[in-house]
Protein backbone atom coordinates (compact mmCIF):
# COMPACT_ATOMS: atom_id res chain seq x y z
CA UNK A 1 0.00 0.00 0.00
CA UNK A 2 1.41 3.55 -0.78
CA UNK A 3 0.66 5.64 2.42
CA UNK A 4 2.72 8.84 0.55
CA UNK A 5 0.21 10.72 -1.19
CA UNK A 6 3.23 12.58 -3.15
CA UNK A 7 3.56 9.44 -4.72
CA UNK A 8 0.17 8.15 -5.81
CA UNK A 9 -1.05 9.35 -9.13
CA UNK A 10 -4.75 10.03 -9.48
CA UNK A 11 -6.87 9.76 -12.76
CA UNK A 12 -8.20 12.90 -14.35
CA UNK A 13 -11.73 14.08 -12.41
CA UNK A 14 -14.61 12.40 -14.32
CA UNK A 15 -17.92 13.38 -13.41
CA UNK A 16 -19.81 10.69 -14.72
CA UNK A 17 -17.38 7.90 -13.25
CA UNK A 18 -17.78 9.69 -9.89
CA UNK A 19 -21.53 9.76 -10.05
CA UNK A 20 -21.95 6.08 -11.42
CA UNK A 21 -19.51 4.67 -8.75
CA UNK A 22 -21.57 6.32 -5.93
CA UNK A 23 -25.22 6.04 -7.21
CA UNK A 24 -24.86 3.04 -9.62
CA UNK A 25 -26.13 3.30 -13.93
CA UNK A 26 -29.09 5.91 -13.62
CA UNK A 27 -32.82 4.64 -14.09
CA UNK A 28 -34.04 7.66 -15.01
CA UNK A 29 -33.83 9.63 -11.99
CA UNK A 30 -34.19 13.48 -11.49
CA UNK A 31 -31.18 15.19 -10.45
CA UNK A 32 -30.64 19.10 -9.51
CA UNK A 33 -27.55 20.75 -7.78
CA UNK A 34 -28.23 22.86 -4.43
CA UNK A 35 -25.65 26.17 -3.63
CA UNK A 36 -25.81 28.43 -0.75
CA UNK A 37 -25.23 32.08 -0.51
CA UNK A 38 -25.18 35.03 1.36
CA UNK A 39 -27.97 36.14 -0.74
CA UNK A 40 -29.63 33.04 -2.69
CA UNK A 41 -31.66 35.23 -4.86
CA UNK A 42 -28.23 36.10 -6.72
CA UNK A 43 -28.26 33.07 -8.56
CA UNK A 44 -30.73 34.80 -11.04
CA UNK A 45 -28.77 35.32 -13.88
CA UNK A 46 -26.06 33.57 -12.59
CA UNK A 47 -24.98 36.75 -11.10
CA UNK A 48 -22.80 35.45 -8.09
CA UNK A 49 -20.52 34.02 -10.69
CA UNK A 50 -19.06 37.57 -10.76
CA UNK A 51 -17.89 37.18 -6.83
CA UNK A 52 -14.84 36.09 -6.74
CA UNK A 53 -15.17 34.77 -3.35
CA UNK A 54 -17.75 32.42 -4.10
CA UNK A 55 -15.21 29.98 -5.47
CA UNK A 56 -16.82 26.86 -3.99
CA UNK A 57 -20.43 27.87 -5.27
CA UNK A 58 -18.62 28.24 -8.85
CA UNK A 59 -17.18 24.73 -9.09
CA UNK A 60 -20.59 23.54 -7.94
CA UNK A 61 -21.60 25.53 -11.17
CA UNK A 62 -18.98 24.45 -13.76
CA UNK A 63 -18.30 21.30 -12.89
CA UNK A 64 -21.90 19.84 -11.80
CA UNK A 65 -24.09 22.11 -13.53
CA UNK A 66 -22.16 22.36 -16.63
CA UNK A 67 -21.29 19.31 -16.43
CA UNK A 68 -24.71 17.72 -16.81
CA UNK A 69 -25.64 20.15 -19.73
CA UNK A 70 -22.68 19.04 -21.69
CA UNK A 71 -23.65 15.71 -21.64
CA UNK A 72 -23.48 14.28 -18.10
CA UNK A 73 -27.21 13.78 -17.78
CA UNK A 74 -27.52 11.30 -20.80
CA UNK A 75 -24.10 9.67 -19.80
CA UNK A 76 -26.23 9.18 -16.49
CA UNK A 77 -29.53 8.29 -17.88
CA UNK A 78 -30.34 11.13 -15.26
CA UNK A 79 -32.92 14.08 -16.31
CA UNK A 80 -33.35 17.27 -15.17
CA UNK A 81 -29.54 19.00 -13.66
CA UNK A 82 -31.36 22.52 -12.65
CA UNK A 83 -29.63 24.31 -10.41
CA UNK A 84 -31.00 26.10 -6.79
CA UNK A 85 -29.58 28.47 -4.34
CA UNK A 86 -30.48 28.47 -0.33
CA UNK A 87 -29.54 30.82 2.04
CA UNK A 88 -26.44 30.18 3.71
CA UNK A 89 -26.96 28.73 7.30
CA UNK A 90 -23.46 30.35 9.01
CA UNK A 91 -22.37 27.19 10.75
CA UNK A 92 -21.36 23.55 10.02
CA UNK A 93 -24.48 20.80 9.91
CA UNK A 94 -26.95 23.94 10.93
CA UNK A 95 -30.90 23.16 9.53
CA UNK A 96 -31.58 25.32 6.53
CA UNK A 97 -34.10 27.99 5.85
CA UNK A 98 -36.60 26.00 3.55
CA UNK A 99 -36.75 28.93 1.32
CA UNK A 100 -34.84 28.49 -1.87
CA UNK A 101 -34.44 30.18 -5.87
CA UNK A 102 -34.23 29.69 -9.06
CA UNK A 103 -31.83 30.75 -12.32
CA UNK A 104 -35.23 32.43 -13.30
CA UNK A 105 -35.26 34.08 -9.86
CA UNK A 106 -38.36 32.34 -8.89
CA UNK A 107 -38.75 32.00 -5.02
CA UNK A 108 -39.15 28.03 -3.84
CA UNK A 109 -39.67 25.88 -1.27
CA UNK A 110 -37.11 22.76 -0.27
CA UNK A 111 -39.64 21.38 0.70
CA UNK A 112 -42.36 21.28 -1.73
CA UNK A 113 -40.29 22.27 -4.57
CA UNK A 114 -37.26 20.10 -4.07
CA UNK A 115 -37.08 17.23 -2.08
CA UNK A 116 -40.32 16.15 -3.32
CA UNK A 117 -39.36 16.33 -7.09
CA UNK A 118 -35.87 14.82 -6.75
CA UNK A 119 -34.37 11.72 -6.46
CA UNK A 120 -30.62 12.44 -6.16
CA UNK A 121 -29.81 16.17 -4.70
CA UNK A 122 -26.42 17.41 -5.02
CA UNK A 123 -25.20 19.93 -2.60
CA UNK A 124 -21.74 22.07 -3.12
CA UNK A 125 -21.88 24.75 -0.46
CA UNK A 126 -19.51 26.92 1.73
CA UNK A 127 -21.32 25.08 5.24
CA UNK A 128 -21.82 21.55 5.63
CA UNK A 129 -25.34 20.53 4.76
CA UNK A 130 -25.17 16.20 6.13
CA UNK A 131 -26.95 16.84 8.93
CA UNK A 132 -30.09 18.70 8.10
CA UNK A 133 -30.35 16.74 4.46
CA UNK A 134 -29.87 13.10 6.18
CA UNK A 135 -32.54 14.05 8.41
CA UNK A 136 -34.98 15.15 4.99
CA UNK A 137 -33.50 12.29 2.94
CA UNK A 138 -34.99 10.15 5.51
CA UNK A 139 -38.46 12.10 5.31
CA UNK A 140 -38.69 12.41 1.78
CA UNK A 141 -36.71 9.34 0.25
CA UNK A 142 -34.45 11.24 -1.77
CA UNK A 143 -30.33 10.26 -2.36
CA UNK A 144 -27.80 12.38 -2.74
CA UNK A 145 -24.07 13.93 -1.79
CA UNK A 146 -22.69 17.09 0.44
CA UNK A 147 -19.45 18.46 -1.38
CA UNK A 148 -19.10 21.76 0.80
CA UNK A 149 -15.73 23.14 0.38
CA UNK A 150 -15.30 21.79 -2.81
CA UNK A 151 -11.39 22.94 -4.04
CA UNK A 152 -9.34 22.12 -7.38
CA UNK A 153 -6.88 19.53 -5.05
CA UNK A 154 -10.39 18.24 -4.39
CA UNK A 155 -11.79 17.35 -7.42
CA UNK A 156 -8.10 16.28 -8.75
CA UNK A 157 -8.02 13.81 -5.85
CA UNK A 158 -10.78 13.20 -3.55
CA UNK A 159 -13.10 12.93 -6.37
CA UNK A 160 -10.75 11.56 -8.33
CA UNK A 161 -10.27 7.98 -6.90
CA UNK A 162 -12.67 4.83 -6.85
CA UNK A 163 -14.94 4.85 -4.39
CA UNK A 164 -15.31 1.11 -4.55
CA UNK A 165 -11.90 0.92 -2.99
CA UNK A 166 -12.13 3.77 -0.94
CA UNK A 167 -15.19 1.47 0.56
CA UNK A 168 -13.64 -1.65 0.38
CA UNK A 169 -10.72 -0.06 3.03
CA UNK A 170 -12.68 1.63 4.92
CA UNK A 171 -14.63 -1.64 5.60
CA UNK A 172 -11.66 -3.19 6.71
CA UNK A 173 -10.33 -0.62 8.87
CA UNK A 174 -14.54 -0.71 10.23
CA UNK A 175 -14.15 -4.24 11.35
CA UNK A 176 -11.08 -3.56 12.93
CA UNK A 177 -12.26 -1.53 15.11
CA UNK A 178 -15.56 -2.12 15.74
CA UNK A 179 -17.05 -3.08 18.82
CA UNK A 180 -14.31 -1.40 20.94
CA UNK A 181 -14.41 -0.33 24.12
CA UNK A 182 -13.07 2.52 24.23
CA UNK A 183 -10.28 4.95 22.45
CA UNK A 184 -7.56 6.71 24.30
CA UNK A 185 -5.54 9.99 22.35
CA UNK A 186 -2.56 11.63 23.55
CA UNK A 187 -2.38 15.07 22.77
CA UNK A 188 0.75 16.65 23.32
CA UNK A 189 1.22 20.81 24.09
CA UNK A 190 3.96 22.91 25.08
CA UNK A 191 5.59 19.48 25.95
CA UNK A 192 2.92 18.64 28.29
CA UNK A 193 0.41 15.17 27.40
CA UNK A 194 -3.14 15.23 27.54
CA UNK A 195 -5.59 12.32 27.35
CA UNK A 196 -8.89 12.11 26.06
CA UNK A 197 -10.59 9.01 26.68
CA UNK A 198 -13.90 8.89 24.57
CA UNK A 199 -16.46 5.94 25.55
CA UNK A 200 -18.00 3.01 23.19
CA UNK A 201 -18.67 0.53 25.11
CA UNK A 202 -19.10 -2.09 22.11
CA UNK A 203 -20.74 -0.25 19.65
CA UNK A 204 -20.12 -0.93 16.29
CA UNK A 205 -18.36 1.11 14.08
CA UNK A 206 -19.73 3.22 10.96
CA UNK A 207 -17.91 4.20 7.80
CA UNK A 208 -18.69 7.29 5.59
CA UNK A 209 -17.12 5.46 2.14
CA UNK A 210 -19.55 7.35 -0.46
CA UNK A 211 -21.35 4.61 -1.95
CA UNK A 212 -25.42 5.78 -1.83
CA UNK A 213 -26.82 3.12 -3.82
CA UNK A 214 -30.73 3.02 -5.01
CA UNK A 215 -33.26 1.82 -2.93
CA UNK A 216 -32.12 3.09 0.38
CA UNK A 217 -32.32 7.08 0.91
CA UNK A 218 -29.00 8.10 2.00
CA UNK A 219 -26.67 11.19 2.16
CA UNK A 220 -23.00 10.48 1.09
CA UNK A 221 -20.09 13.04 2.31
CA UNK A 222 -17.73 13.91 -0.85
CA UNK A 223 -14.74 13.00 -0.62
CA UNK A 224 -15.68 10.15 2.10
CA UNK A 225 -13.25 7.38 3.52
CA UNK A 226 -13.58 7.25 7.48
CA UNK A 227 -14.52 5.30 10.20
CA UNK A 228 -16.37 7.01 12.91
CA UNK A 229 -18.39 6.37 16.52
CA UNK A 230 -20.59 8.68 18.40
CA UNK A 231 -19.11 8.19 21.94
CA UNK A 232 -21.54 7.34 24.99
CA UNK A 233 -19.53 9.21 27.05
CA UNK A 234 -16.37 10.79 27.06
CA UNK A 235 -13.67 12.41 29.71
CA UNK A 236 -10.18 14.13 29.83
CA UNK A 237 -8.63 16.96 28.67
CA UNK A 238 -8.04 18.07 24.57
CA UNK A 239 -6.19 21.01 23.43
CA UNK A 240 -8.19 23.28 20.36
CA UNK A 241 -6.91 25.48 18.29
CA UNK A 242 -9.26 28.82 18.02
CA UNK A 243 -7.34 30.53 15.27
CA UNK A 244 -3.26 30.46 14.49
CA UNK A 245 -2.76 32.04 17.85
CA UNK A 246 -4.99 30.84 20.43
CA UNK A 247 -4.84 27.34 21.80
CA UNK A 248 -6.60 26.57 24.25
CA UNK A 249 -7.41 23.00 26.63
CA UNK A 250 -10.86 21.67 26.62
CA UNK A 251 -11.87 19.93 29.95
CA UNK A 252 -14.77 16.89 29.27
CA UNK A 253 -16.35 15.19 31.89
CA UNK A 254 -19.37 12.89 30.92
CA UNK A 255 -19.38 13.37 27.51
CA UNK A 256 -19.68 17.33 28.03
CA UNK A 257 -16.75 19.93 27.51
CA UNK A 258 -17.53 22.12 30.44
CA UNK A 259 -14.57 24.59 30.26
CA UNK A 260 -12.16 25.95 28.41
CA UNK A 261 -8.21 26.60 30.22
CA UNK A 262 -6.10 28.97 28.49
CA UNK A 263 -2.67 27.97 27.22
CA UNK A 264 -1.56 31.15 25.03
CA UNK A 265 -2.58 33.87 22.64
CA UNK A 266 -5.99 35.61 22.93
CA UNK A 267 -7.62 34.82 26.31
CA UNK A 268 -10.84 36.66 25.15
CA UNK A 269 -11.31 33.56 22.69
CA UNK A 270 -11.29 31.41 25.93
CA UNK A 271 -13.77 33.90 27.72
CA UNK A 272 -16.41 33.54 24.73
CA UNK A 273 -16.25 29.88 24.81
CA UNK A 274 -17.05 29.54 28.26
CA UNK A 275 -19.55 31.76 28.34
CA UNK A 276 -21.22 29.94 25.61
CA UNK A 277 -20.57 26.86 27.05
CA UNK A 278 -22.24 28.30 30.22
CA UNK A 279 -25.64 29.95 27.98
CA UNK A 280 -25.92 26.52 26.13
CA UNK A 281 -23.71 23.46 27.43
CA UNK A 282 -25.41 21.52 24.78
CA UNK A 283 -22.70 23.36 22.48
CA UNK A 284 -20.12 20.91 24.54
CA UNK A 285 -21.63 18.00 23.86
CA UNK A 286 -19.01 15.25 22.22
CA UNK A 287 -20.76 14.08 19.18
CA UNK A 288 -18.58 12.06 17.32
CA UNK A 289 -15.19 10.11 17.09
CA UNK A 290 -14.05 9.94 13.63
CA UNK A 291 -10.43 7.93 11.88
CA UNK A 292 -9.50 8.64 8.12
CA UNK A 293 -8.88 5.90 5.77
CA UNK A 294 -7.82 7.50 2.49
CA UNK A 295 -4.53 8.30 1.18
CA UNK A 296 -4.60 11.94 0.35
CA UNK A 297 -2.73 15.47 -0.44
CA UNK A 298 -4.00 17.85 2.23
CA UNK A 299 -6.62 19.95 0.43
CA UNK A 300 -6.82 22.63 2.87
CA UNK A 301 -10.32 21.70 3.56
CA UNK A 302 -11.82 19.71 6.56
CA UNK A 303 -14.07 17.47 4.05
CA UNK A 304 -11.15 15.83 2.56
CA UNK A 305 -8.32 16.47 5.32
CA UNK A 306 -10.39 14.52 8.00
CA UNK A 307 -10.52 11.60 5.56
CA UNK A 308 -6.62 11.17 5.04
CA UNK A 309 -5.21 8.00 6.77
CA UNK A 310 -3.45 9.00 9.96
CA UNK A 311 -5.38 12.06 10.87
CA UNK A 312 -8.35 11.71 13.73
CA UNK A 313 -11.29 14.28 14.56
CA UNK A 314 -13.55 14.96 17.20
CA UNK A 315 -17.08 16.67 16.89
CA UNK A 316 -18.73 18.37 18.91
CA UNK A 317 -23.05 19.08 18.94
CA UNK A 318 -25.54 17.67 17.05
CA UNK A 319 -25.24 13.90 16.03
CA UNK A 320 -28.63 12.92 14.67
CA UNK A 321 -27.34 12.40 11.48
CA UNK A 322 -24.97 9.85 12.99
CA UNK A 323 -27.80 7.83 14.83
CA UNK A 324 -26.92 9.81 17.64
CA UNK A 325 -29.21 11.12 20.29
CA UNK A 326 -28.04 14.81 20.04
CA UNK A 327 -31.34 16.52 18.49
CA UNK A 328 -31.28 20.45 17.07
CA UNK A 329 -34.32 20.83 19.96
CA UNK A 330 -31.78 20.03 22.86
CA UNK A 331 -29.82 23.45 21.72
CA UNK A 332 -31.23 26.73 23.41
CA UNK A 333 -30.55 28.53 20.10
CA UNK A 334 -31.07 27.52 16.17
CA UNK A 335 -27.53 28.72 16.18
CA UNK A 336 -25.78 26.58 18.07
CA UNK A 337 -27.03 23.28 16.64
CA UNK A 338 -24.45 22.12 14.80
CA UNK A 339 -22.23 19.72 13.95
CA UNK A 340 -18.38 20.72 14.39
CA UNK A 341 -15.37 18.78 13.25
CA UNK A 342 -12.01 19.40 15.19
CA UNK A 343 -9.89 17.82 12.75
CA UNK A 344 -6.08 17.12 13.94
CA UNK A 345 -4.09 16.94 11.34
CA UNK A 346 -0.09 17.78 10.72
CA UNK A 347 -0.54 20.80 8.50
CA UNK A 348 -3.87 21.97 10.72
CA UNK A 349 -2.48 21.85 13.74
CA UNK A 350 1.16 21.34 14.00
CA UNK A 351 0.87 22.78 17.67
CA UNK A 352 -0.64 19.68 18.58
CA UNK A 353 1.54 16.91 18.30
CA UNK A 354 -0.96 13.70 18.50
CA UNK A 355 2.34 11.01 20.37
CA UNK A 356 -0.50 8.37 20.42
CA UNK A 357 -3.77 7.08 19.72
CA UNK A 358 -5.08 3.69 21.08
CA UNK A 359 -7.99 0.93 21.12
CA UNK A 360 -9.23 -0.73 23.84
CA UNK A 361 -10.95 -3.80 23.02
CA UNK A 362 -11.84 -7.08 24.92
CA UNK A 363 -9.11 -6.37 27.60
CA UNK A 364 -6.23 -5.58 24.58
CA UNK A 365 -5.03 -2.11 24.13
CA UNK A 366 -4.00 -1.65 20.40
CA UNK A 367 -2.02 1.08 19.10
CA UNK A 368 -3.79 3.04 15.77
CA UNK A 369 -2.15 6.12 15.19
CA UNK A 370 1.45 7.44 16.79
CA UNK A 371 2.54 10.84 15.53
CA UNK A 372 -0.01 11.48 12.83
CA UNK A 373 1.12 7.53 11.21
CA UNK A 374 -0.93 4.70 11.13
CA UNK A 375 0.04 1.56 13.00
CA UNK A 376 1.43 -1.82 11.91
CA UNK A 377 -2.21 -2.60 12.89
CA UNK A 378 -4.03 0.21 10.69
CA UNK A 379 -2.03 -1.12 7.82
CA UNK A 380 -2.26 -4.36 8.29
CA UNK A 381 -6.21 -4.02 8.22
CA UNK A 382 -5.62 -2.47 4.24
CA UNK A 383 -4.13 -5.60 2.55
CA UNK A 384 -4.98 -3.69 -1.24
CA UNK A 385 -2.85 -1.81 -3.20
CA UNK A 386 -3.85 1.83 -3.84
CA UNK A 387 -2.70 2.97 -7.23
Amino acid sequence: MILDANKRTFSPFSLTRLLTTCFGTGAGERVCILIDLPNPADIEGFSFLEDDTLSIQNYGYDTFYQGFKAGGLEAMNWTGGELYAYNETGGSNLDMADACYDIAGNLLSLDRDIYTKYDIILTVSTFSATAPLTAKCKEFGFRGATLHGLNQIILDTGLAVDYDIVSEEAERIRCGLTQADRFEIDFEVESKIYTLVLHTNGQEAQKSHGLCPAGKPDVANLPAGEVYFVPESADGVFPFKYDESTIGLLHVKDGMIYKSQFVYGDYAEIEDHNRRLKEDPMIGAIGELGFGTQVLPFSGRDIQDEKILGTIHVATGRDDHLGGKITPDLFKEHKNASHDDVLYAPHKTPEIRLPEARMVKDGETTVLIRHYQPSEYIVGLIDAIVQ
